[in-house]
């Protein structure tokens, strides 16, 4: 019961954020809501509406085609996310008519009248276009959904109201003015070999939304597998540690620096390993939705350089530094300063979300100080990395206007 009020919660919260424009906000709560229910449709054509505000193209792919996987027999969410697909096509007519097939199912959902209003707008149907978007307002109670659709400003004809000519593959004839209404496409949906095959990469790519992470977690493990298999032993022998790329302070002084970075892939342990990458894959999943996967990868890594740092400048020379924690609390910091800057959009769930944040920190800081040979200082170089670091590269919503 509890789940499904969570996820209730969510869903509100994702269609109120797109009402108001704010497609980043609408990503975070339908994410938070795809962990709860994985394979609801609803939840996916959420995620699909918002990165289509973000301009994750790729993303919204991906998530429309996982709503027609998810009903195949089809229903409201299988024919707005066919409405999606075909205005990522530019087969806008087609759109339109799956948007008022999907409203004639569900009158009341607003973002259905937007999407048709901005449809209409495109074909020059400005009257028509003006009462849908009235209809919008009225049913998200004032909702506007700027910022929600592509920046496709319409060409009009005088005295034309009707969908403009189509070719066999769904894209318009060429026309006098069709320079003009190539500069007023952006360049996702023209078509051409090279954009298709960027959607199709970044769809690829955003299939898996652990991709980055299960890609650090196999390197890890890949890694503390041979070690173990040379040591003959779960617990890794501290010489072939040393060998493989540990950092050990005396050595980096003698020149040896890239053993500040290949430290952080190097485990003591069965239990170090199990532990470090069994919160790597519950963190860094929300770090990567939230933050992406390139930005998130900089997160990791300058964060564990920056605990290997810390490291090298307050501990001894002798001892012998090596585990990915330094990179795990940098994506802790960064989850929690997203957390921070973000509060006022994320409502009561913010507060929540920022104090369950400061009680693990703090009880995980009172756990290294408390417990013996473990790299303390490499958790708080690390963290204090990864917030400034997180702070820096926070996604920022693009303007559009609807």
């Amino acid at each position: 019961m509890e789940a499904q009020t969570d996820i209730q919660t969510y869903m509100e919260r994702g269609k109120q954020a797109l009402a108001e424009g704010q497609g980043r906000e609408a990503a975070i709560a339908y994410a938070h809501a795809a962990q709860i229910e994985p394979d609801n449709p609803r939840v996916h054509l959420g995620l699909a509406e918002a990165n289509l505000a973000l301009g994750s193209y790729g993303v919204v792919y991906m998530a429309c085609r996982k709503v027609q996987e998810l009903q195949p027999e089809g229903g409201v969410e299988s024919t707005m996310a066919q409405a999606l697909l075909n205005l990522l096509d530019r087969r806008y007519d087609r759109s339109l008519q799956e948007v008022d097939s999907a409203i004639s199912q569900d009158p009341g959902n607003g973002y259905a009248h937007a999407l048709r209003a901005y449809l209409l707008r495109l074909n020059g149907q400005d009257y028509d276009a003006g009462l849908a978007r009235a209809r919008a307002a009225r049913l998200s109670h004032g909702g506007h959904f700027d910022n929600c659709f592509p920046p496709v400003e319409p060409i009009s004809t005088p005295g034309y109201t009707g969908l403009p000519p189509t070719s066999p593959n769904g894209y318009g004839q060429p026309t006098e003015n069709s320079t003009a209404q190539r500069e007023a496409i952006p360049p996702w949906s023209r078509p051409g070999g090279m954009q298709r095959q960027v959607i199709r990469t970044r769809f690829m790519l955003s299939r898996n939304p652990r991709f980055v992470t299960n890609i650090i977690i196999v390197i890890n493990v890949a890694i503390y597998l041979v070690l173990a298999f040379l040591s003959r032993s779960l617990d890794i022998d501290q010489g072939l540690l040393v060998n493989a790329g540990a950092q050990v302070n005396l050595l980096v002084s003698e020149g040896q620096i890239w053993r500040i970075f290949t430290a952080m892939f190097l485990h003591f342990s069965i239990f170090h390993i199990g532990l470090n990458m069994l919160s790597l894959f519950f963190i860094g999943t929300a770090v990567e939705v939230f933050y992406g996967k390139w930005r998130y990868l900089v997160i990791y890594l300058g964060s564990g350089i920056a605990g290997g740092i810390t490291t090298y400048l307050l501990m001894p020379p002798n001892v012998i530094a090596a585990g990915a924690s330094g990179a795990i609390f940098g994506v802790f910091g960064a989850l929690g300063i997203f957390y921070v800057l973000n509060r006022r959009a994320l409502g009561a769930f913010g507060g929540g979300a920022i104090m369950n944040w400061l009680f693990f920190l703090g009880l995980n800081l009172v756990w290294g100080f408390a417990t013996p040979g473990i790299g303390i200082w490499d958790h708080i170089g690390g963290l204090v990395a990864g917030m400034i670091i997180g702070a820096l590269l926070m996604p920022r919503l693009r303007s559009r206007q609807f």
